[in-house]
């Protein structure tokens, strides 16, 4: 999974701060949108988790900041719920124009209302998923209400939401009097798969028993037993996310990613240059992996570099090999742990006598053994870990056969 920082102007010319989840292949099959909850913003720990759990069914998730929330720009008072519902809006065009166009939209809190609304309006959007979501726009004028008397006094208050304070005019609480929600979810006719926790203490449970009723099938409801509101236990965000996940392909055709072929090879390596700039592909027989450089050189980080995949390379093979050798001698080796780098030194530093003096390709790996092992084990597993295959074939001389494919 990779994470890309995008910048969207909405229509009021306010720069929204969002940030790009991409699958581990960075080829997304569909796009979908996250909309955070009330005067939150989408560096909450449950939207980051759940962002990224959808990247695992395929999705590249946009999380973005309302306006006038976390890193975007424009007042708090910008961000009443028909601004949210127009930055959503805008956030699709974006997307629709730079990378493809979102069909899932998932919204928390009053974010799940804004997404009922946005998906009413877009043909584009195929399903939609609430999690913790009121039922009527004007539910959460009880987080504000102790400021609507100053407010109708003159024209505007300074309210504390959730501990902080916020500066709303009368403008900001008559927005959230214009939407007529049960109205928008009876008509929306698309896949709903609504999520609640019953303890929730912010909205309750009778939010998403009205808003199922409201709804036409196709509908689902799912109950996050004892999660509260903002998700804060990781455990909850990250059950939304794999039910969402897997609730969405009911809805999405599966794409069968499009494999390389190997020519006949264990396996094949492309980069397409002009596009994808280090970000390689390998592909085997059965497995698809990625390699890129870090970004310090110019690279995406996309994927481990050539040289910690060799690094990987020798570390699957040694923790193997001493797993079968513990398992033929019966003794207790439970876990194995192998820490390797690789680097150049000088042959000087390492002590090792060769007719000129020169840089030597250095790889130092440190063992970890988890079990009831006594010491002259440990030592025979140390010993045994430089007979893996890999670690014999990088220390021996390997002779090399390069030919050119001729189109």
């Amino acid at each position: 999974m990779k994470s890309q920082k995008l910048k969207i102007t909405n229509r009021k010319g306010f720069t929204l701060n969002a940030q790009l989840e991409l699958p581990a292949n960075q080829k997304p099959n569909y796009y979908a949108i996250f909309a955070h909850c009330f005067t939150c913003s989408s560096s909450l720990s449950a939207v980051r988790n759940v962002s990224r759990s959808l990247t695992q069914d395929g999705f590249a998730v946009v999380r973005f900041d309302f306006t006038g929330l976390g890193r975007s720009e424009g007042e708090f008072v910008d961000s009443h719920f028909s601004a949210n519902i127009d930055d959503l809006l805008d956030v699709h065009t974006y997307m629709t124009e730079h990378f493809g166009a979102p069909s899932l939209l998932v919204g928390h809190s009053l974010g799940g209302a804004a997404v009922l609304v946005a998906a009413s309006k877009l043909d584009a959007v195929k399903a939609v998923a609430t999690v913790g979501s009121p039922a009527t726009v004007t539910h959460v004028k009880h987080l504000f209400s102790h400021g609507i008397d100053e407010i109708e006094e003159k024209g505007e208050a300074e309210v504390n939401i959730g501990g902080r304070p916020f500066k709303i005019n009368r403008d900001f609480v008559t927005e959230f009097d214009k939407t007529d929600l049960p109205s928008v979810v009876k008509g929306l006719r698309k896949p709903l798969l609504i999520m609640h926790s019953p303890f929730d203490k912010i909205v309750g449970i009778e939010n998403a028993e009205q808003l199922y009723k409201t709804a036409f099938h196709p509908k689902s409801f799912v109950t996050l037993d004892n999660a509260d509101h903002l998700l804060t236990q990781e455990k909850d965000s990250q059950y939304v996310g794999e039910i969402i996940g897997t609730w969405a392909k009911r809805y999405f055709p599966k794409i069968e990613n499009k494999m390389l072929s190997t020519g006949g090879e264990q396996l094949v390596g492309h980069l397409n240059i002009v596009n994808d700039n280090f970000t390689t592909s390998i592909q085997t027989k059965n497995h698809t992996l990625i390699a890129d450089e870090p970004e310090s050189i110019g690279g995406s980080d996309f994927g481990p570099s050539p040289y910690e995949y060799l690094n990987a390379s020798l570390a699957a093979c040694t923790v193997m090999t001493l797993k079968m050798y513990a398992e033929r001698k019966k003794w207790d080796l439970r876990e194995v742990f192998v820490y390797i780098s690789h680097s150049r030194k000088h042959s000087d530093d390492l002590n090792v006598d060769v007719e000129k003096p020169k840089y030597l390709d250095h790889i130092s790996k440190k063992l970890k053994f988890v079990g009831n092992l006594d010491a002259s084990q440990k030592e025979r597993l140390k010993e045994i870990s430089s007979r893996c295959p890999v670690h014999r074939t990088l220390e021996s001389e390997v002779i090399f056969e390069t030919q050119v494919i001729q189109d």
